[in-house]
């Protein structure tokens, strides 16, 4: 019977039940538990497996510039300005539920781009969809969608994720036809 169950288990892609499963008669001191307290461990097994998938899901998606970013590695060194209330504060990414933007602003080499990146990773991990871009390729995309037609497809790409991050703002000037693509990305 033990076997039959793993068998289904795994035909349903139940694999982490499964393995909690085959654990669970691998130890005798299991046997002791209740039923309900083995059957919630390997439900919890599942949720939590995929739950993290979803999550590495997203923040594959979301091409951040420094995966490795989190908030809890932040360096508030004074130089950089950088206030610990007001990242707590943007922590929960409420703001982004809200429909709210934040703009980080300072000299070369302070961070932004790891802060972003921290930001993004943290609202992957509340389950929010992310999608990073430099702003300079996304602008070139653009262009070049504007001669295939693909442009309208990308503008309504933007429009998908719940946090669109504009990574290397202002790093050149831009031409009339940038300016607008640019204004449109905003509005």
């Amino acid at each position: 019977m033990i076997y039959q169950t793993l068998d289904q288990l795994g035909e349903l892609k139940l694999n982490s039940m499964r393995q909690e499963y085959k654990r669970q008669q691998e130890l005798p001191a299991m046997s002791e538990l209740s039923f309900e307290d083995r059957f919630g461990m390997i439900v919890d097994k599942q949720w939590s497996t995929r739950n993290e998938a979803r999550i590495n899901r997203l923040i594959k998606a979301a091409c951040l510039r420094e995966t490795n970013a989190c908030l809890e590695h932040l360096d508030y060194d004074p130089v950089r300005h950088l206030k610990k209330s007001v990242v707590a504060q943007l922590s929960d990414c409420k703001w982004i539920g809200n429909g709210s933007n934040i703009i980080i602003t300072g000299p070369t080499g302070t961070g932004k781009t790891y802060l972003i990146s921290a930001f993004g990773k943290e609202a992957c991990c509340r389950g929010y969809s992310v999608k990073s871009y430099r702003v300079n390729r996304l602008l070139t995309d653009l262009g070049i969608g504007r001669g295939d037609g693909s442009y309208n497809k990308i503008m309504q790409d933007l429009l998908k994720p719940d946090l669109l991050i504009l990574d290397d703002f202002g790093m050149k000037k831009l031409d009339l036809v940038f300016s607008q693509d640019l204004q449109e990305v905003v509005e």
